[in-house]
C-alpha cells in the first residue's frame, strides 16, 4: 500500500535532522588541519621513540658530567704549572719543635730561567744547603732553583709572611702578620718591583736606569739606579720622601760594593750631610772602615 505523498517527504526530513545532529569526523576546515597536526605529531613521537639517539636532557647531563671531568683534570694539571711554568714543591723546616719551628713551603722552576737582570733582588732554593738564598750575583743554575709560584712561612701554626714568585722576583701580593695573625706589613711587586714604582730609562731602549718607589703619594720604599749596561750602580732605602739607613753604591760589573753611605736612621731624625761608612777596591777587598780603618792611599 502506498504510503501518502506527504508522509514521505515527512520520513525525508526526520532523516536529514538525524544526519545533521551527528557529529562529523571533521566537519569543518579547522579541525582538518587540528586532527592533521594531531597525527604528524604522533608520527613523529614515534619516529624518535625508534632511535637510538639521547634526549636532550640526557644529552646536556653528559656534556656537564665530560665538563666537570675536563675540569677536575685541568685543576690537578695546575698544581704543576704557575703562570705557565712547570714548577716543582719543596719545603724547609727550621727553629727547633712546636711553636718554635718554622716551615717554609714553596715552588721553584723544573727549567732553569735566568731571571729579569734588573731584578734588584732574586730569589733561589739551594738543594745542597736546603736553604733559600736571595742574591743579586749569579748562580749555579744545577744547585740553585729559581723560585716560581706561592710561598709560605708558618712559626707553629700561625702563618707570618706569604706571597708569590715570579721566576726568582717578588710578585703580585705580600703580606706579613705577627704571631697573634695580625697584619702588619703589606706590598704589592710587579716581577721584582713595588707595583707604583716610577720606571725611567736610557733613552728609547729598554735598559732602565732608575726605579723610583711610590706609596700612598709618597716616595717610599726601594730605591735602584743601574749603569747602562745593565748593573746596578745605587741602591737605598727611602721614607716619607727622605733617604735613610745605608746606601750602596757598586762598582759596574759583578755587582761589587764600591762604598755605603750613612744617613739618618729614621726620617723623624734631623737632616744631616751622609758620611761615608765603608769602601772596597775593585777587587772587593775592604779598604776603608769609618775610625776602624784606612788603606785607600795603597790601594790605588
Amino acid at each position: 500500500m502506498k504510503q501518502p505523498l506527504h508522509l514521505v517527504w515527512l520520513s525525508l526530513l526526520f532523516v536529514l535532522v538525524l544526519s545533521s545532529c551527528s557529529s562529523s569526523k571533521y566537519n569543518s576546515d579547522y579541525n582538518l588541519s587540528r586532527a592533521s597536526l594531531k597525527e604528524s605529531a604522533k608520527a613523529e613521537a614515534i619516529a624518535l621513540a625508534d632511535t637510538a639517539k639521547p634526549s636532550v636532557e640526557t644529552a646536556l647531563e653528559a656534556e656537564e658530567g665530560e665538563g666537570e671531568q675536563e675540569k677536575k683534570r685541568k685543576k690537578k694539571a695546575n698544581k704543576r704549572y704557575f703562570m705557565g711554568s712547570k714548577v716543582a714543591k719543596g719545603f724547609i723546616k727550621s727553629g727547633g719543635k712546636g711553636d718554635r719551628q718554622v716551615l717554609e713551603t714553596f715552588t721553584y722552576l723544573v727549567q732553569h730561567e735566568d731571571p729579569n737582570p734588573y731584578a734588584p733582588e732574586k730569589y733561589y732554593y739551594d738543594t745542597k744547603r736546603r736553604k733559600l738564598y736571595r742574591t743579586r750575583g749569579e748562580v749555579d743554575p744545577e744547585r740553585h732553583k729559581v723560585l716560581h709560584g706561592p710561598y709560605k712561612k708558618k712559626q707553629g701554626d700561625e702563618v707570618v709572611e706569604e706571597g708569590y714568585f715570579y721566576a726568582g722576583t717578588k710578585h703580585l701580593r705580600w703580606e706579613r702578620y705577627n704571631r697573634n695573625g695580625i697584619l702588619i706589613g703589606k706590598e704589592h711587586y710587579e716581577k721584582g718591583f713595588l707595583r707604583d714604582a716610577v720606571v725611567t730609562y736610557y733613552g728609547d731602549t729598554k735598559k732602565i736606569k732608575e726605579v723610583i718607589p711610590y706609596a700612598y703619594g709618597e716616595v717610599q720604599g726601594m730605591y735602584y739606579r743601574f749603569y747602562e749596561n745593565g748593573q746596578l750602580e745605587w741602591s737605598g732605602q727611602y721614607q716619607k720622601g727622605r733617604k735613610v739607613g745605608i746606601w750602596i753604591k757598586h762598582y759596574d760589573f759583578r755587582n761589587r760594593r764600591h762604598s755605603e753611605y750613612q744617613y739618618p736612621e729614621t726620617p723623624y731624625d734631623p737632616p744631616a750631610e751622609p758620611y761615608l761608612v765603608k769602601q772596597y777596591d775593585r777587587h772587593g777587598t775592604l779598604v776603608y772602615e769609618k775610625d776602624k780603618l784606612d788603606k785607600r792611599a795603597s790601594s790605588r
